[in-house]
C-alpha cells in the first residue's frame, strides 16, 4: 500500500510546477554563492518537465537527491536551504509530500538571508501561487507529523522552522478557499 503522502501521479504533477516555483524563486541565493554548480537549476528543470509530463516518475526517484546534494557544496544557511528546496522540488515525482519541503526550505532561505522578507511573507507568496487544484491536492496530505511513512513524519521536516513553515501552509491550505 503506497503512503498517503505519496499522491497520485495527476497529483504529483500538479503540486511539482508549484514546488519549482518555490525554488526557482530562491535559486539565486545558491547562485550566488555557486554560480557554477547547475544541480538545483537541473533539479527544477527536471521537477518542471515531470510536471508536464516529459518525465516518468520511476526515472526520476533514482535522480531525486542530485539537486539536494548541492548543499553540502556551499556555506551560508541560506544557500543551504534553496539547494534542498530545489531537491524537494525534484523528490515531487517520487512522493507528493516533497512538495511541501521544496516551500519550507524555501521560506528557510528567505528567512535566513538578508533580503528584508520573513519566511512568513515568503509562504504567502507561495499560497498566492497555488492554483486551487494544487490547494486541493496539498490539502489530501496528512498533517505534518501524523503518518511516519514519509517526508511528513516525525523527521527533519517536523521540526524547527521547517515544521513551522509546513505547519503555517497546511492550516492555510485546509481553511476554505473564501475564508483565505
Amino acid at each position: 500500500m503506497l503512503s498517503p503522502q505519496t499522491l497520485s501521479i495527476e497529483d504529483r504533477r500538479l503540486t511539482a510546477a508549484w514546488a519549482a516555483d518555490c525554488a526557482e524563486r530562491v535559486l539565486p541565493i545558491f547562485e550566488a554563492e555557486a554560480p557554477t554548480d547547475d544541480r538545483p537549476r537541473d533539479g527544477i528543470a527536471r521537477a518542471r518537465a515531470f510536471a508536464r509530463g516529459e518525465l516518468e516518475a520511476a526515472g526520476e526517484i533514482r535522480r531525486r537527491f542530485v539537486a539536494g546534494r548541492a548543499a553540502q557544496a556551499v556555506h551560508s544557511p541560506a544557500a543551504r536551504a534553496a539547494a534542498r528546496s530545489a531537491g524537494q522540488a525534484a523528490g515531487v515525482a517520487h512522493m507528493g509530500a516533497h512538495a511541501l519541503g521544496a516551500a519550507a526550505y524555501a521560506a528557510k532561505a528567505v528567512a535566513s538571508a538578508t533580503h528584508g522578507r520573513s519566511s512568513a511573507e515568503e509562504i504567502d507568496w507561495q499560497l498566492a501561487q497555488m492554483s486551487e487544484p494544487v490547494r486541493q491536492a496539498l490539502a489530501r496530505l496528512p498533517q505534518l507529523g501524523e503518518d511516519s511513512s514519509g517526508p511528513l513524519g516525525a523527521g527533519l521536516l517536523a521540526s524547527g522552522q521547517l515544521g513551522a513553515n509546513i505547519r503555517a501552509i497546511q492550516a492555510a491550505i485546509r481553511r476554505t478557499p473564501d475564508s483565505r
